[in-house]
């Protein structure tokens, strides 16, 4: 295993190389944003074939915190990674992206870089807009009462209560992580989350988009997209089946695979499984 700390714009970011397997890296894009590369463990498994490649987006986990909002923007963050590839000499590789990572992932890819093997997205959000209208009728599946303080709150700006934040876990447990006892080390303080960089991106929820990628949207671009490509997520994912399957049709020739026992991070909920998937759709992109 490699540690060690790359400088881009804005400081620096903490990566994590993990095997060291002669066929080509794979890159891992947490979500959030603020995320960090801490839930995506299980991946290390990969490392018996090949590097795998963790890190912390600037402002998240073991990297550099700024306080300059003007950092936490989509184009910085594609501009991180193209800096992250480079320092480490990554001319050939694989992409991961994860919930926001899938965003990165696309927006990176549509700028043509050389020598990306393949892309997996994992539960996908690929537009904003559709995203929170999947989040509507994700809302309405719960109790009419928890329905009701998520309204009251987002409609007097008063998203930062403990009210809102309790409901808020109403709607995650169903559709964000669905284990009933979660690892320990998720509570670690590296694996914390940077609120400040989530919400000025995103918003204060999963379902209530305010930030700057309010309306993200890559849907007519993605044919652009000339690579082998994966799209998953999980059968009780707030990334649906039916519209990560929908959003697999833009790409051609696009695999799509659904985690039955998963919401929205299969690699902590099926493990097994989605390494399984991933492993898989590597070696045949490389047969």
């Amino acid at each position: 295993m490699e540690e060690g700390y790359i400088k881009v714009t804005g400081g620096k970011v903490f990566y994590k190389k993990v095997g060291d397997g002669a066929k080509p890296p794979i890159i891992l894009l947490h979500g959030g944003p603020g995320g960090t590369h801490v839930s995506m463990r299980a991946l290390e498994a990969l490392g018996d074939e090949r590097p795998v490649i963790f890190y912390d987006q600037l402002g998240s986990g073991k990297s550099d915190k700024p306080t300059d909002k003007s950092l936490w923007k989509l184009e910085r963050f594609v501009d991180e990674l193209g800096q992250i590839r480079e320092a480490l000499g990554l001319r050939s590789l694989h992409i991961l992206g994860h919930s926001w990572g899938t965003m990165l992932a696309a927006s990176y890819l549509l700028t043509q870089p050389k020598g990306i093997r393949s892309v997996i997205f994992s539960g996908p959000c690929l537009s904003a807009p559709q995203w929170m209208c999947d989040q509507i009728a994700h809302r309405k599946a719960l109790p009419q009462d928890v329905q009701d303080i998520l309204a009251k709150h987002e409609a007097a700006g008063t998203t930062d209560s403990e009210e809102y934040e309790a409901a808020v876990k109403e709607f995650n447990k169903r559709f964000v992580n669905r284990m009933e006892k979660k690892p320990e080390w998720l509570d670690t303080e590296n694996a914390q989350s940077n609120k400040e960089v989530y919400l000025t991106m995103w918003g204060p929820s999963e379902f209530y988009a305010t930030g700057n990628l309010k309306d993200f949207d890559v849907t007519s671009r993605l044919s652009e997209i000339k690579l082998p490509a994966l799209f998953v997520c999980g059968r009780y994912d707030e990334a649906t089946p039916a519209t990560t399957e929908a959003y697999s049709k833009l790409i051609p020739g696009a695999k799509f695979h659904v985690f039955e026992n998963s919401a929205h991070v299969g690699y902590l909920e099926e493990p097994d499984e989605y390494v399984r998937v991933v492993r898989e759709f590597l070696r045949e992109v490389e047969a």
